[in-house]
């Protein structure tokens, strides 16, 4: 019985005292400035509107008029995958594609590898999914 009442004034001592100590407090500084970074976060990401993801780059090269031809034609003979070109100094990158995981990039990859013998998968920020 005295085993038990240890237990029992053991577990709910520590219980009494934090019951005692926890009560509503206002907002502190730094609380309002946790706030205030959370806003922040939030309009960055919406303005951003890009996750991590995967394209497939199909040219990389200096000059912008190969670059703008590459991407054109790849418009044309596959309408449905968006294509984008770079500019990271000193050379222009075609990359084609939106795609989360990399499997989705490898099949694009396929489709097109016939016709772009030099393509590759790059991690790239894409462009988020439409919601529907």
């Amino acid at each position: 019985m005295k085993y038990k009442l240890k237990i029992l004034v053991g577990l709910l001592f520590p219980l009494v005292l934090l019951s005692n100590c926890i009560h509503a407090q206002p907002a502190t500084g730094s609380e309002a400035q946790m706030d205030a970074l959370i806003k922040k976060h939030i309009a960055i990401n919406e303005k951003k509107q890009s996750m991590p993801g995967y394209r497939v780059q199909i040219y990389f090269g200096a000059k912008r008029d190969i670059a703008t031809e590459i991407k054109n034609g790849f418009n044309e003979d596959f309408p449905d995958i968006p294509a984008y070109l770079l500019y990271q100094q000193p050379n222009f990158k075609v990359r084609v594609g939106d795609c989360k995981t990399r499997l989705e990039a490898v099949k694009i990859l396929e489709t097109i590898k016939n016709t772009y013998e030099v393509a590759f998968i790059v991690k790239d920020d894409v462009k988020l999914p439409e919601i529907k």
